[in-house]
């Protein structure tokens, strides 16, 4: 960020008085700055509020047929907020190659996860189907995806605001998420490859039974845990810009 959009006049000089006709007001910030970070505010309220939603909607129409008689129209709205979300933030900072390239992988995957939403509800009414299965699963993966890419955005994000608290638990709290993303995937891979092995050892065997009985809920743990803590990192940017821009607290 600029911070010489943000500088003020200069106090006046030792022994000389200022003059009462002059205004020493801060000098104007740049329209176009605070344009595109009053969208990045819109964007990481739509994304704060839209993750949620959407995580619960869809799992909802897929699992329990939630919202039968609007068709795919839920699932294409909630994966939609979240890609305005993300779309957003698209016009702060250009110039900067990193924060770019880390955004437009982001854009990729939720572009990705609006076109497969209406699966969701494809899928309910046809799950033994083999083509509703794989794009359900592609679904899934896009996500986690999105997920993963969107903790680095914050964390691109972060280095670029003027606020080292925000920047040292951007780094600490992206980290971790990745970590646990990155666990849980491969949580999921293993059990998969293990499934396909026929012939299994009994202690795999032991082990599948456990698995299959209590998985499911580490699993959910595993992708609560860091959907939660990128929405404490979303809504703490946003209250670092609204405070330290537009002098606002939220």
């Amino acid at each position: 960020m600029d911070d010489s959009q943000f500088i003020t006049a200069p106090p006046p000089s030792p022994g000389r008085s200022r003059p009462s006709s002059v205004p020493m007001n801060p000098l104007p910030p740049n329209p176009e700055l605070l344009h595109s970070l009053g969208r990045m505010v819109r964007g990481l309220s739509a994304l704060f509020w839209g993750l949620p939603i959407a995580l619960i909607v869809c799992i909802g129409i897929a699992s329990a047929g939630w919202f039968q008689m609007y068709n795919v129209v839920p699932p294409i709205v909630v994966t939609g907020l979240v890609a305005f979300g993300i779309w957003q933030l698209d016009s702060f900072q250009k110039q900067e190659r990193p924060w770019r390239n880390a955004l437009d992988r982001a854009k990729i995957f939720a572009l990705i996860n609006v076109g497969l939403s209406p699966f969701v509800f494809w899928w309910n009414h046809g799950p033994s189907l083999f083509f509703f299965d794989v794009c359900v699963s592609v679904l899934a993966l896009s996500a986690w995806f999105f997920i993963f890419s969107l903790n680095t955005v914050l964390l691109r994000l972060g280095a670029m605001l003027p606020d080292e608290t925000l920047r040292q638990e951007t780094r600490q709290f992206t980290s971790l998420n990745q970590s646990l993303l990155l666990l849980l995937l491969a949580l999921k891979g293993v059990r998969a490859v293990l499934a396909r092995i026929p012939h299994l050892p009994d202690q795999f065997q032991a082990l599948l039974e456990i698995w299959d009985r209590w998985g499911n809920w580490l699993l959910i743990l595993l992708a609560l845990l860091p959907l939660a803590m990128t929405m404490a990192l979303i809504w703490k940017t946003k209250e670092v810009i609204l405070e330290s821009v537009f002098g606002v607290k939220n």
